[in-house]
């Protein structure tokens, strides 16, 4: 079951910023655990380098690459490497995402443009650069993480993030429908309320730095009474990109722990 041995995925965003397992290092650590030969990038390096070393301590190779996901130039480079590398591109995870705090009358229009640009532009630039490659060879599959922000409001003033996700995927929807008749399946992730190495961060946008208080929140929020993790994410994503889910194309698996259901 879910086996993606002879497989290649590109994961776009594998790092994390802190000791832990967030999203992109939780799937690139999965999917080397499933056979695929894993290629991962990262703005920063050393967040990239330590997803490889953790991949490496369990007996597996990764190869991995700095890679700034809104720069065109640097995310064609990124492609261009691992399909020097490897010959192929099955998979790609679009899992760069970033979100600062605001509405429209506070917001820098500078914010908003960079919020953009980090979570749509750059799987548009990910995708665009990869389809070609996954039409040549036959078909491939694109899972990319977007947010429950998306959806609904989730207590926190982040209009552009949330414009963002909900932007990607509905761009993830409308390319499945243009690619499907050549065999290339691209979904979406749609991940709830998370404890990943982001939390501290996100405290100290949303909750003035009280870490623990805003984790006891976030756990309250939840009707599971608890947040997911970075495997509750990439368990959903190994599936979407195995075959598997070969007749899935252009629709979202929420995991979210009843979040959006008991959210109005």
């Amino acid at each position: 079951m879910l086996d993606l041995n002879g497989k290649v995925a590109l994961i776009m965003g594998c790092g994390a910023v802190a000791e832990g397992w967030g999203n992109g290092r939780a799937t690139a650590m999965l999917m080397a655990r499933q056979g695929a030969r894993v290629f991962g990038t990262d703005l920063h390096l050393a967040h990239a380098m330590r997803t490889r070393e953790l991949i490496a301590a369990e007996g597996f190779d990764a190869d991995v690459l700095a890679c700034d996901s809104t720069s065109a130039e640097q995310v064609e480079r990124a492609v261009q490497a691992c399909l020097s590398r490897h010959g192929r591109i099955d998979i790609l995870v679009n899992n760069v995402g970033l979100s600062q705090p605001g509405g429209p009358i506070e917001m820098d229009e500078a914010v908003w443009d960079a919020q953009m640009q980090v979570n749509l532009k750059g799987a548009f630039l990910a995708c665009k650069h990869v389809l070609p490659i996954m039409k040549t060879q036959g078909g491939g599959a694109i899972v990319n993480i977007a947010s429950v922000a998306g959806l609904r409001y989730v207590g926190k003033p982040q209009v552009a993030y949330a414009a963002a996700k909900a932007g990607l995927m509905h761009f993830t929807r409308t390319t499945a429908v243009i690619h499907a008749p050549d065999n290339i399946r691209l979904n979406c992730v749609v991940p709830g309320l998370m404890h990943t190495p982001l939390i501290e961060g996100l405290a100290a946008k949303y909750a003035g730095g009280d870490t623990e208080a805003f984790i006891a929140h976030r756990h309250g929020q939840v009707p599971m009474q608890r947040m997911g993790d970075g495997w509750d994410t990439a368990h959903a994503v190994l599936f979407l990109a195995a075959d598997e889910s070969r007749y899935i194309t252009g629709t979202e698996i929420v995991v979210d722990g009843g979040l959006v259901a008991a959210t109005r």
